[in-house]
C-alpha cells in the first residue's frame, strides 16, 4: 500500500492529479485494502510482480522489411541475424529489433509487440502469476508469454534464457 500511497502523492506533486483526485484515489485504495480478504504467504512472485531486467526486443510489422532491414543496419550499425528473407533480428547491445512483413490487412507498419526479459524465469509460476492478475497469457515459446496490456497493446514476458539471438 506505501508504493500507491507514494506514487498518487508523486502524481499530485508533478500536477498530474488534483487535490481532488488525490483524496479520492487515497480514500478508494484505503477501503480496497481494508475490505481485501486475509491472503496466505504468498508464492516467490505473488502479489510482487516480476522484475523486468531488460527490453528483450522490439517487433516491428513493416511494408518493405529488406528495405526496413537495410536502414537499421546501415543508419544504426545493428547486425543483421536470422535473415529468413522475410524477416529477420537485428542486434544492438543486449536487445534486438525483429522485423517481418506487417501482418495488417492493409500491411500497415506498426509496432507489434514488445518484450521484456524478467528474471527468476519459472515458466509455471509466471503463467500462475499472470492468471492471477487476471489476464489471459498466451504461450509463444517454451521462455515466454504474451498478454495484453491496460491498452490493448501486445506484450510479450520472456525469461533470461534466449540470448542465443544475439
Amino acid at each position: 500500500m506505501e508504493s500507491i500511497v507514494a506514487g498518487l502523492l508523486s502524481e499530485f506533486e508533478h500536477g498530474k492529479m488534483s487535490r481532488r483526485d488525490l483524496i479520492r484515489n487515497l480514500t478508494v485504495t484505503a477501503a480496497a485494502t481494508s475490505a481485501a480478504p486475509a491472503v496466505a504467504a504468498p508464492s516467490p512472485i505473488q502479489g510482487k510482480g516480476f522484475k523486468a531486467t531488460a527490453v528483450n526486443h522490439i517487433s516491428y510489422g513493416v511494408a518493405d522489411y529488406g528495405r526496413s532491414r537495410d536502414f537499421y543496419a546501415e543508419l544504426l550499425g545493428m547486425k543483421v541475424s536470422h535473415d529468413t528473407g522475410k524477416d529477420c533480428i537485428l542486434s544492438f547491445g543486449d536487445s534486438l529489433l525483429i522485423l517481418r512483413k506487417s501482418r495488417q490487412p492493409d500491411s500497415k507498419p506498426l509496432v507489434d509487440h514488445i518484450s521484456y526479459t524478467i528474471a527468476n524465469w519459472d515458466k509455471a509460476a509466471v503463467e500462475e502469476e499472470l492468471k492471477r492478475r487476471g489476464h489471459a497469457p498466451r504461450p509463444d515459446t517454451e521462455f515466454s508469454f504474451h498478454i495484453k496490456d491496460p491498452d490493448g497493446f501486445d506484450l510479450q514476458i520472456e525469461g533470461d534464457d534466449v540470448a542465443q539471438y544475439r
